[in-house]
């Protein structure tokens, strides 16, 4: 990674200043994307916004900024880009700060007010480098101010046709996978704009591999290959589960979809089962119902663990000795077992609590 540190007054910086809303914001007369497409819309507050133009005022140093050259020899903005946008808005007189004890907009300061703000230098480093070597970087620097996702960082290093057309579909706001993921109910969680549609699509369709996804489709024309995925989630979904419930948005239905798209299932029957464990208050996590009833696994339910009463009432009951070996145990080399198993309708209550020692509750368990 080659890293070379330039001193660039406000004035360069902000020449050409652009904001295009979601479609990106540029400036350094057109070679700078301080904002992508792919990135992030503007998140500082006003408090936030109007301290760095007061950083500025009184002469203070800012924080460092980094830009990425990329390979027309022009630059992205890899971290600095609130701070920028900031500066941007307020010489565009989008906001006004406190200035000198007066509420002033740029356009109000004086000549001088306005040229020591054009004239201050902000520290650059200029970074070139492999697309691992900017990942690793961007990761280092990710450390403070208003931190990037992993998903952002991948995207400002897989730039391409293939990022652009999947930002429309994934990442603006209301945008076509949003739209549809949220007709009949909100199918999956996040917010498009930190592209975390983006990076659930992904995560389903790559086996939770999202960079070399990434890697291998970067210069594909379009996402239609990613979008035609996510539809056939949604729909499928939308078919088995006709029954929305708030705790749908919560279930990693691409991956459910990817093991049992080819099966065939009585919907109406899921149903009636769902409902009978919605209100099994032994089962913690509701969600976790409907990854159950496909593969039967009861770990995704968070069955209800007994108490420390329920296990100390087990333990003098059975005199400290383990159900299964018979043998002597002090009750912290136990632990607590239904004695009849959940799935055939024994309960987290005391008369169901007995204390096996460690190995045989965990041969039992198949731990």
């Amino acid at each position: 990674m080659k890293i070379e540190l330039n001193r660039i007054s406000i004035r360069e910086v902000i020449a050409g200043y652009k904001d295009s809303n979601e479609e990106g914001v540029t400036a350094y007369n057109g070679r700078l994307d301080i904002r992508p497409k792919y990135q992030r819309e503007f998140v500082y507050t006003g408090k936030q916004r109007d301290a760095v133009i007061g950083t500025i005022k009184n002469g203070f140093p800012l924080n460092v900024m980094y830009w990425m050259k990329n390979e027309a020899g022009d630059f992205e903005v890899l971290d600095g880009q609130q701070r920028t946008i900031s500066i941007g808005q307020y010489v565009n007189g989008d906001f006004s700060v406190d200035f000198n004890g007066r509420l002033a907009m740029f356009h109000n300061l004086t000549k001088e007010e306005q040229n020591k703000i054009l004239d201050y230098e902000l520290f650059v480093y200029f970074c070139d480098g492999t697309d691992k070597e900017r990942i690793d970087w961007f990761t280092i620097i990710n450390v403070a101010g208003e931190k990037l996702t992993n998903q952002e960082i991948l995207n400002a290093v897989y730039t391409g046709p293939w990022l652009s057309d999947a930002k429309l579909k994934f990442s603006k706001s209301k945008c076509v996978a949003f739209l549809l993921a949220n007709d009949g109910g909100q199918l999956v969680s996040g917010s498009p704009i930190r592209q975390e549609y983006l990076e659930t699509a992904i995560l389903w369709v790559n086996n939770g591999n999202v960079a070399d996804y990434m890697a291998k489709h970067q210069h594909d024309k379009n996402a239609d290959e990613l979008w035609g995925y996510f539809q056939n989630v949604i729909a499928w979904t939308r078919e088995v589960f006709p029954n929305y419930r708030r705790e749908m948005n919560n279930v990693p239905w691409g991956e459910l979809y990817n093991k049992f798209k080819k099966e065939k299932f009585d919907s109406a029957k899921l149903e009636r089962e769902i409902t009978k464990l919605m209100q099994d208050e032994d089962v913690t996590k509701k969600s976790g119902i409907y990854e159950y009833v496909l593969t039967r696994n009861e770990k995704f339910l968070n069955i209800r663990a007994f108490t420390d009463k329920q296990k100390r009432e087990a333990y003098e009951r059975q005199k400290g000795k383990c159900i299964k070996c018979k043998k002597h145990f002090e009750i912290e080399e136990m632990e607590a077992d239904h004695a009849t198993p959940w799935h055939k309708g024994g309960k987290t209550i005391s008369k169901n609590c007995q204390m096996l020692c460690k190995e045989d509750n965990r041969r039992k368990s198949g731990k």
